[in-house]
């Protein structure tokens, strides 16, 4: 069996050999946000059941609301921002770690005038994100993440 292992030097939120790639192709619930593929999808590393991703939010920019099937992990490594989960905002800082479940609304939000850096792993084979239209997302979140903020 070939040795695929491989080391990916980073410097300054970017990675040897890794593009930028737009964070989706489709849809305009998002803004000013960035994806970089580390793990899961280049030659030789078929073998992961997973991909390993960064995700970088420019300051005012989020990601889109949306909900899936699939599990993932998110690890913040740059900045701080808020994100809603379920139906609550929660402020995220540096090295913070969150489990978004199954099924489970969410969107990352950059919000404190700097960016928000975060690794997120999910597995390789995954449904494709839902993106609730207004009325739906208006009943899972109870009001808007600015009021839900206002709160904590």
């Amino acid at each position: 069996m070939k040795n695929n292992s491989k080391i990916i030097r980073a410097h300054n939120y970017t990675w040897e050999g890794v593009g930028r790639k737009q964070y989706k192709t489709d849809g305009t619930a998002f803004r000013d946000i960035e994806r970089f593929s580390l793990l899961g999808e280049g030659e030789g590393e078929l073998e992961l059941n997973c991909q390993t991703r960064y995700f970088e939010v420019q300051p005012g920019g989020y990601s889109s609301l949306e909900y899936h099937r699939h599990p993932h992990t998110v690890v913040i490594i740059r900045g701080s921002g808020s994100m809603v989960l379920g139906d609550e905002v929660h402020e995220l800082n540096m090295h913070d770690v969150v489990y978004v479940s199954p099924e489970t609304l969410h969107q990352f939000h950059a919000d404190r005038g700097e960016p928000l850096g975060f690794l997120c792993v999910v597995d390789r084979y995954r449904d494709k994100p839902t993106v609730p239209d207004p009325d739906q997302a208006e009943s899972m979140l109870r009001g808007t993440p600015a009021e839900k903020k206002a709160r904590l």
